[in-house]
């Protein structure tokens, strides 16, 4: 049984990562997500279904659209497989429980956004009105997360940052942080609570630093120029998966330091 849940799990994860590829090209643009039917924006062919079956057809159409030849990027297929996978994880952790639909959403959310971050390094409002609403109708009925934990988890992580990063800028006289990082640190306070979202913080820190030394070291051996403008939005959400996935254990292992 495990396993057909674990099946259908990221047969629906690859699903709606087609969808979520949909937002991630159609929202920065400011199009509808529904209309017009996904069709190829080099022709304007209408597609078939047959070319948006998720990862199959970008593979056996060799990257191609069927109707012009003109080349499909792996960020299609990336972003279904890795939403398959996400899907898989969170089934495993949390069951088939109400939690794990709250957990999805979330998840989903931080999939299209970490990915609009890096093409237009800009995250929608919309997403972030979306989630907050989300997270708190979930709440309200008691499915979710206990409710004052919520709001005070968006308060301090969202007007915490907001206050040190307003800080930070003051002092150096230079943005340092967009304010659509700051609106995501206050919904992802939402979704988590105080010691989940605060851990998101920590753990966006610690991502987003392995990859600017990263990118540093890479710069240095290609002998290339180090660009410093980074999206952080993706340093956040990996934050927050790593928080959903394993943030119970992460923090659990940190106070028995101190047991």
């Amino acid at each position: 049984m495990d396993i057909y849940f674990t099946v259908v799990s990221f047969i629906m994860g690859i699903i709606l990562g087609s969808f979520y590829n949909v937002c991630i090209f159609r929202i920065p643009n400011n199009q509808s997500i529904a209309n017009p039917p996904s069709h190829c924006y080099n022709c304007n062919n209408r597609l078939k279904p047959l070319d948006l079956v998720p990862i199959l057809s970008w593979v056996f159409l060799k990257r191609k659209c069927r109707y012009c030849g003109q080349k499909i990027s792996s960020r299609y297929a990336l972003v279904e497989m890795l939403t398959g996978i996400l899907f898989v994880l969170v089934y495993k952790v949390y069951g088939l429980n109400i939690i794990t639909i709250y957990y999805l959403a979330l998840i989903s959310i931080l999939v299209i956004i970490a990915f609009i971050d890096i093409g237009h390094f800009i995250i929608p409002d919309s997403l972030i009105i979306f989630g907050t609403i989300f997270s708190v109708i979930f709440n309200l009925t008691g499915q979710g997360i206990v409710l004052k934990g919520s709001i005070l988890g968006a308060l301090i992580c969202g007007g915490g940052m907001l206050l040190l990063i307003n800080l930070i800028e003051f002092i150096v006289k230079k943005e340092v942080m967009g304010g659509g990082d700051i609106k995501l640190f206050f919904m992802t306070g939402l979704f988590l609570g105080i010691k989940g979202g605060l851990l998101t913080i920590l753990l966006s820190i610690y991502v987003g630093a392995i990859y600017g030394i990263g990118l540093i070291i890479y710069s240095k051996i290609k002998k290339q120029e180090y660009n410093s403008m980074i999206p952080y939005g993706p340093f956040i959400s990996v934050g927050a998966l790593i928080t959903v996935l394993c943030g119970t254990n992460i923090i659990n292992w940190y106070l028995n330091l101190f047991a």
